[in-house]
């Protein structure tokens, strides 16, 4: 089958806009059902359950990660599995978000009764605001289309995009008024780049990839050199006993040697005083920023007590992953 490009062009701009404009209707029922809705995720003190067949279910699997990752505990449970014993899952202070576009799936019939009886909150997700699941929820949030974007107005695709945006705006609202906050979110996202950004310290830098580099200020320059090499970073602490008094660096070495220094030296005589450093509770993430400002490669690292315990270098914050 030749497949013409303008016509792909056409029939997807159709489909786009089709479901552009079911989406934009959305905005005129945000009102006291869809509050009501937020206050019930909100005010949920024990797991909200979503539930939903068909594309609905697919879209209810997104709402229970999306909900489950921005601080309100939810999971998806498949309508005919709950008919066969998963309703055990469903105790009383939980929170339901059925989904079902037409309202009236056999399978919520069944569990509407049970849920009811048991005094759990229900919150039905319809295009079918007259349907028997709408009469049967505690409030109803409003996904109605006027037409599908499938040109035989069968298979769900304005219905379906206008669950997912509204199932969005529950999550987001509730996450926002609860002020879930990037480190929070990080706590369930711990893996991977975000995890790393959000919850590595310099303290977990510093314990997994330190090397000795530290001298005392009494030490002579060719000691000094050596731990330098050692250490790659490019920098040294130089602390007396505990307490940082300054840094040695690579630029530094350059400017005794060019001024004569000799490798008997104290190392204190060519050191940099009043430098920059950093904490080993600050993130790492905020510690490799303040180096990219700073155009330098590496800082000493202070604790609690205001002992010196390391260098962290740009390569050291790499290697967990944090760019």
């Amino acid at each position: 089958m030749q497949v013409v490009k303008t016509e792909v062009i056409e029939y997807a701009t159709q489909v786009i806009n089709a479901e552009i404009a079911e989406a934009r209707k959305l905005l005129g029922r945000l009102e006291d059902n869809f509050a009501q809705a937020v206050s019930h995720i909100v005010n949920c003190q024990s797991k909200i359950i979503v539930s939903g067949i068909g594309k609905s279910g697919h879209i209810g699997k997104k709402l229970a990660a999306t909900l489950a990752s921005t601080g309100s505990p939810a999971f998806f449970v498949h309508p005919a599995e709950a008919l066969h014993g998963d309703l055990g899952m469903i105790t009383k202070g939980d929170l339901v978000i059925l989904i079902s576009n037409s309202g009236e799936s056999a399978e919520f019939k069944t569990m509407l009764p049970i849920l009811k009886e048991r005094g759990i909150s229900i919150i039905g997700m319809t295009g079918n605001t007259s349907s028997h699941l709408a009469q049967n929820s505690d409030c109803v949030v409003n996904i109605a289309i006027d037409s599908e974007a499938c040109p035989l107005g069968l298979a769900p695709t304005s219905s379906a995009v206008n669950t997912l945006i509204m199932g969005d705006a529950l999550a987001i609202t509730a996450m926002k008024i609860r002020k879930f906050d990037s480190i929070d979110f990080a706590q369930s996202h711990p893996a991977g780049a975000l995890g790393a950004k959000l919850l590595t310290t310099v303290g977990n830098v510093i314990s997994e990839f330190e090397h000795n580099a530290i001298c005392q200020p009494e030490q002579s320059l060719a000691e000094a050199i050596s731990v330098l090499c050692e250490s790659g970073k490019g920098l040294i602490a130089i602390c007396r006993q505990t307490m940082l008094v300054g840094v040695f660096t690579d630029g530094d070495l350059r400017r005794a040697l060019a001024n004569g220094a000799v490798l008997a030296d104290k190392i204190e005589q060519h050191m940099t005083t009043n430098g920059r450093q950093t904490s080993a509770r600050v993130k790492a993430y905020d510690a490799l920023s303040l180096m990219l400002d700073n155009a330098i490669s590496a800082l000493p690292v202070i604790n609690e007590r205001d002992e010196c315990v390391g260098v962290i270098s740009i390569s050291d914050i790499h290697r967990r992953g944090i760019k």
